[in-house]
């Protein structure tokens, strides 16, 4: 199942997938992303953490165009105790190298500490990296 959220111009900027095959939900940004944006995906995907019972994200920025650093105080210090919370404990981030959007992951990745986060340059490697504490591997 996918949740797709659109902005103001109703046009898709999150889809949210919980990918039972991998146990984990994966999300995928698209476009320019509004503050508004950024606090209500972060909050739809945390309930579908919540409700899913997983413990990984795989999250795909590589479709994002600019930064989102007006958004990285909120994230750090509101959303991040929300989604350890919520259960997350391993956060895959992926992100397009040398993009507005990859400068602003080094941030996030920089100054998250409710979770395991790691950056990644491709889809493939932040697959494998989370298979090792997805799929039944949740207690971790």
């Amino acid at each position: 199942m996918t949740q797709k959220l659109t902005n103001v111009f109703d046009r898709i900027f999150l889809t949210i997938t919980q990918d039972q095959e991998n146990q984990w939900i994966h999300t995928d940004w698209f476009g320019y992303l509004t503050e508004e944006n950024i606090k209500t995906g972060a909050l739809a995907y945390t309930k579908a953490v919540r409700e899913s019972g997983y413990s990984c994200v795989l999250n795909d920025t590589s479709h994002v165009v600019g930064g989102w650093d007006h958004s990285i105080d909120w994230v750090v210090n509101e959303w991040s105790p929300q989604a350890a919370n919520a259960g997350i404990k391993h956060f895959a981030l992926i992100t397009t190298p040398e993009s507005f959007a990859e400068s602003t992951a080094s941030n996030f990745f920089s100054t998250i500490t409710a979770f395991r986060v790691k950056v990644f340059g491709n889809m493939d490697a932040a697959r494998q990296w989370l298979r090792q504490y997805s799929l039944d591997n949740n207690s971790i």
